[in-house]
């Protein structure tokens, strides 16, 4: 089987529809690569949601007060870089947020409307949401802890985005496929996503004709020796 796509827009489109995160993870395990799942307490807001883009990493940390009197001048703005991420976002990507500590909602209605008219493909954020009513409204995929009001504003700034970050020892670059579902959130490096998603794609086909012959009175012991897949 061979997964054609012809520029990002189709890859995502195709990657939605016919992968899942579990056939990614057990490629990225066979290449060696077995620290690319975030934690798994990153959650979609509902379990139908299935996120695929390029990260755009996005560098959080805590900062005390909405306008700190240090001597950083970044620190003294608003959530600092947040508002100049968020506008730099482009189509089909991911705003994808950690750094700080989890006291507070790093993504909310406002921010994910914001995204929406960019043509984001969504949010992950290594912490929780707030304004759950309306962001399930705009229908834009978002990941994170679960829901928490509490404000980031006197609490938190984005001190850096489109710069490397790191989820539970997990690395994220930008420009690396995010792709998420009910069962979990997984990175995929871009030096390798062209063969993990090929194989993905081939194994996932393996599973439908696995699945197909057990339900036709196959054992898994012939089904595994016959396709090489469970």
């Amino acid at each position: 089987m061979t997964f054609d796509f012809n520029n990002d827009n189709d890859l995502f489109t195709k990657m939605k529809e016919h992968l899942y995160s579990a056939v990614l993870g057990d490629i990225l395990d066979k290449m060696g690569l077995y620290h690319q799942f975030l934690p798994a307490q990153i959650r979609p807001l509902e379990e139908t949601m299935v996120l695929a883009g390029r990260a755009m990493p996005v560098l959080e940390a805590d900062a005390m007060g909405e306008f700190s009197q240090g001597h950083n001048t970044l620190l003294q703005k608003s959530f600092g870089l947040m508002l100049e991420a968020l506008d730099d976002l482009k189509e089909n990507e991911v705003y994808i947020c950690s750094g700080s500590s989890p006291d507070y909602a790093l993504v909310g209605e406002l921010m994910c409307t914001r995204m929406k008219m960019l043509k984001a493909a969504g949010a992950v954020v290594n912490g929780f949401h707030r304004d759950t009513k309306g962001i399930l409204e705009l229908g834009l995929p978002c990941f994170s802890y679960g829901s928490y009001a509490q404000d980031q504003a006197p609490r938190g700034k984005v001190l850096d985005y489109r710069a490397s970050i790191e989820i539970n020892g997990v690395r994220v670059e930008p420009g690396d496929i995010i792709f998420g579902d009910r069962d979990g959130v997984l990175v995929i490096p871009k030096k390798v996503e062209k063969e993990v998603i090929q194989q993905a794609a081939e194994k996932a086909m393996g599973e439908n004709q696995v699945a197909q012959a057990i339900r036709g009175g196959m054992s898994v012991c012939e089904a595994f020796a016959k396709y090489g897949v469970m």
